[in-house]
């Protein structure tokens, strides 16, 4: 699957109907993230099941500020519509796929569960 350019607007639907999102954010002035293109292209390829999505950051920058993105690229992983993952750096081909399988084998019901248990202590303190 070839990677999608995500917006402000298209981003809430891109991660509420698909089971896992991979996010690369950049900018076109960026000389790792011209490295790290190639990769996350080619590895795209391979997973037909995967959203793999960019977000310009230039062009983007209410959304990238909405993630707190300060350094790029930037990789986020959202799986069942929650964020699992996220590191500034460029990662060789076989990092990408050593993440993308443990986010694979994520219990999503006890990632849930944990969530849950964080939010409500964050509500009672």
């Amino acid at each position: 699957m070839a990677t999608i350019e995500i917006t402000k607007d298209t981003l809430q639907d891109t991660i509420a109907n698909n089971d896992i999102v991979i996010i690369d954010f950049w900018a076109p002035w960026c000389g790792p993230c011209k490295s790290f293109s190639p990769i996350y292209e080619a590895v795209s390829e391979k997973h037909d099941d995967i959203v793999f999505a960019k977000v310009n950051t230039e062009d983007e920058q209410e959304l990238a500020a909405s993630f707190q993105i300060r350094s790029i690229p930037t990789l986020m992983i959202f799986r069942s519509q929650i964020a699992i993952f996220s590191q500034a750096g460029m990662l060789p081909e076989s990092g990408l796929e050593d993440v993308i399988a443990k986010t694979r084998e994520l219990d999503m019901d006890q990632v849930r569960k944990e969530v849950a248990e964080q939010q409500a202590k964050a509500q009672s303190s």
